[in-house]
């Protein structure tokens, strides 16, 4: 892997299985965090590859790769959302996905991804940016932190 800082450049068809292979990783680790809250299907590199593909021609969608050298070594995904009454959310972007490979980590990769997600929303028009982040994932926490984003809202599970 490079030494050097990853570039990060809007998605395209070619990116489609590292992703996916990515996304897969992603849903394993909140599985593994929590069963009960997060489930793990069948198939899901396929069910992410196609549903990526899928994206990749919703104009409300943003899907960026950071890449080292010729290798694709994180991504993140969100969406363009109109106002949500349930969630008393005016219009926003939805950052759903961020994924680094742990070698990439060192290299910033995860801030660059964010940062150019936030500068993709805001050239969109949207007026900020809201995620989830597991309540475990203290490093996505300190990262978001770090990018200015402040902690709103707390999720609650109760299994029934």
């Amino acid at each position: 892997m490079s030494t050097d800082a990853p570039s990060v450049r809007p998605a395209g068809e070619t990116d489609l299985a590292p992703m996916a292979a990515m996304a897969a990783d992603l849903v394993r680790f909140h599985h593994a965090l929590d069963d009960r809250r997060f489930f793990l299907a069948r198939g899901i590199e396929a069910g992410y590859r196609d549903w990526f593909a899928r994206e990749l021609t919703q104009p409300n969608a943003i899907l960026l790769v950071a890449q080292l050298g010729t290798e694709i070594v994180g991504y993140c995904y969100g969406r363009l959302e109109a106002r949500d009454w349930n969630m008393l959310l005016d219009r926003h972007a939805a950052l759903h996905d961020v994924f680094v490979l742990q070698a990439a980590r060192k290299h910033r990769a995860g801030e660059l991804l964010v940062s150019a997600f936030l500068d993709h929303a805001r050239d969109r028009g949207a007026p900020r940016v809201v995620l989830h982040t597991a309540t475990q994932n203290h490093a996505a926490q300190a990262l978001f932190a770090k990018l200015g984003f402040r902690a709103t809202m707390l999720e609650m599970t109760r299994d029934l």
